[in-house]
């Protein structure tokens, strides 16, 4: 610390970043100032700080970030969530708990392409959960597999997730896409399975399989249904990159979306009109330069967030806080199995807290902490992921909760006791993949 900065300032100086944050000051403004304080006190020039925000340039996987982005505003402004979901009840709805499993799948895939767990809540739960009661399954099985689901699929690329902790950790995201498949697909085969036993518990009707409405589906959701095949089987193929992944996706959801369906204007929404949407009046299209304009806010916060972290970063290691914390921890814990469950429940209240600020800040900490546990960084990339999937639903702060109490009109009491067996199911995934890394490593290491 420099002789300037003495014990006095630094409370004042925490206590006024407390209170601009309690005041909702942005994530990236708080980190940011953490930064050019610690190197301050430090007595570094600050200059340092800035430098890490050119350093972003040096990360091929960065232009993932605001081409993935993008294409998800897309989707979540058009139809694609009810042509997909209208397809899956087509091909599941005959199953027993058909239309449940097709919540989990349609919600798996939009998350995974949204990025975002709030933005499915919203976007889907006004489509799936009236749909839910209105078939027979009870209401708190469908309110509790709503706000579970909601970030259901952020194992699935082109998960931002993934893309944020691959560069925080300097992890290949190519690796973690891979790595991530088995786990996400245990997830989904897990909730179906539990839908499947509710629906025959509750006795919900199943919809006869017919050939011409999985037709007639198949045939509106025509151009969306490539889209996962194209980017998943194309990265998991190693036909494409993340990045070309990115790049294909944006193009092909703009072309679709705007000139096909042309639910999304090019220009202003009164410039000109779209397609009515079946059920409906015609309506006004949602405005591309709009969405662009959303998508981007969303985009240029993370990126100050990632260059204001490095600069944390930097002086994290330059003042060997994580070798300190490795000395501290393995005074007191040696055996791994210990550290694994420690590190989940350290990383599960971190990611009920704040989702961003836990991947950009709290990796760079526990990744070489892990690495002297002798845990792999892409095993380690899944846990964290999957934690952050439960963190999103877990109470009191998880933020699903908060979203599905506004969503659905649910007192919180009422959310927390529905997601609790989700909650278990989860948990015990995210116990298997902790204690069996093959289910992560084994397709990586082909």
């Amino acid at each position: 610390m420099s002789p300037g900065v003495t014990g006095m300032e630094n409370w004042i100086a925490t206590a006024v970043l407390a209170l601009i944050a309690f005041a909702g000051a942005p994530l990236f403004a708080i980190i940011s100032a953490i930064g050019l304080f610690a190197f301050n006190a430090a007595g570094i020039d600050t200059a340092a700080l800035i430098a890490e925000l050119y350093r972003l340039v040096d990360f091929p996987a960065l232009i993932a970030i605001p081409l993935f982005t993008f294409a998800g505003y897309v989707l979540a402004e058009s139809q694609a969530p009810r042509r997909l979901v209208n397809l899956a009840q087509a091909l599941f709805g005959w199953m027993p708990g058909g239309f449940a499993v097709v919540a989990v799948f349609a919600t798996a895939v939009f998350t995974a392409f949204s990025g975002a767990s709030g933005v499915t809540i919203i976007a889907l739960g006004g489509l799936i959960f009236p749909a839910l009661l209105k078939q027979g399954y009870p209401e708190g099985f469908s309110l509790g597999l709503m706000t579970t689901s909601g970030s259901l699929g952020l194992l699935f690329p082109p998960s931002l997730p993934i893309i944020l902790y691959s560069i925080v950790a300097g992890v290949s995201i190519d690796r973690l896409f891979v790595a991530g498949l088995v786990p996400g697909i245990l997830l989904v085969v897990i909730l179906s399975a539990y839908s499947i036993r509710m629906g025959i518990s509750a006795k919900v009707p199943r919809i006869p399989f017919k050939i011409r409405d999985v037709w007639s589906a198949l045939k509106e959701a025509a151009w969306e249904v490539p889209l996962p095949v194209i980017v998943i089987g194309g990265i998991y193929g190693g036909f494409i990159t993340a990045t070309e992944a990115a790049a294909l996706t944006a193009l092909y959801v703009l072309v679709v979306e705007v000139f096909i369906h042309r639910e999304i204007s090019f220009f202003r929404s009164h410039g000109w009109r779209g397609k009515a949407r079946p059920g409906m009046a015609e309506s006004e299209p949602a405005s591309l330069p709009k969405v662009i304009k959303e998508s981007m806010v969303l985009v240029g916060a993370i990126l100050v967030m990632l260059g204001a972290a490095m600069g944390v970063t930097s002086y994290i290691i330059d003042q060997q806080i994580p070798m300190k914390l490795f000395a501290f921890v393995s005074h007191y814990v040696s055996s791994k199995i210990v550290f694994l469950i420690i590190l989940n429940l350290f990383i599960l209240v971190m990611n009920m807290v704040e989702i961003f600020s836990a991947i950009i800040i709290v990796v760079p900490i526990i990744v070489p902490v892990a690495l002297q546990y002798g845990v792999d960084p892409v095993h380690l990339g899944i846990i964290f992921l999957l934690n952050l999937e439960i963190g999103y639903m877990t109470p009191p702060l998880g933020l699903n909760l908060f979203l599905s109490s506004m969503r659905f009109g649910k007192p919180l009491p009422t959310v927390y006791r529905t997601v609790l067996p989700f909650f278990g199911l989860l948990a015990a995934v995210l116990l298997l993949i902790t204690y069996v890394p093959e289910l992560s490593l084994w397709v990586v290491k082909k």
